[in-house]
This record gives C-alpha cells, structure tokens and sequence, in this order.
C-alpha cells in the first residue's frame, strides 16, 4: 500500500498548506509517461520518510486551478511545503537519491 494519498483542490489547504509536517506533493497526470516512472521514486522515498514527511499527488487535469495557482509549467513537477509555505520545487524525473536529498533537511527538523 502507498504512503502517497491523493489531495485535490478542496483538501489542498487542510492537508499540505496547514499540515503539521514537511509536505511533498507530487504534481502530476495520467497521460503523462514521466509522471508514471517518477511514481515508484516518489513511493519508495514515501516509506522512508514515513512519520516525519507527508507525501500527496494532485492530478492537475482535474485540480487545473490549483496548478496554474502554483505555475506549473512541466510535470512532473515535486513541490515541497513547509509551515504552509513551498521550500522547494523539483521538476522532471530524479534519482531517488536527489529526492531524498531534498526532503532530509525537513525531516530532521527540530519541528517534526
């Protein structure tokens, strides 16, 4: 079972912009081959960091609003949030060593 659940535009503030922990939203669409190979990365790095860092996925065919509200220009686009706020923004397929380079300083935070 995946540790990444779905969010959407009505979620989107309860669940990334107020959540307590780091939050990863993996910013994607069906259609979209990358988005498919960057799934396993994003799913692997979700159980490591499991308890410490959120991880969601927002189609943005159906949630279109909510992407060009954060100007995504390509998917997949990973943008990860902090205190409400993004603190970082990856864009294309990535190692799941970059990944995770990424999101460490979060979770080690003294917050979480």
């Amino acid at each position: 079972m995946s540790n990444v659940k779905d969010t959407n535009e009505k979620d989107f503030e309860s669940e990334v912009l107020k959540s307590a922990k780091p939050v990863v939203v993996d910013f994607w669409a069906p259609w979209c081959g990358p988005c498919r190979m960057m799934a396993p990365v994003i799913d692997e790095t979700s159980r490591k960091f499991e308890g410490s860092v959120e991880f969601r996925k927002l189609n943005t065919d159906e949630n279109g609003g909510l992407a060009a509200s954060f100007n995504i220009m390509a998917i997949p686009t990973l943008i990860v949030f902090h205190g409400g706020k993004e603190v970082d923004r990856i864009v294309g397929l990535v190692t799941p060593a970059l990944l995770e380079s990424k999101i460490r300083p979060l979770a080690a935070g003294p917050s979480n």
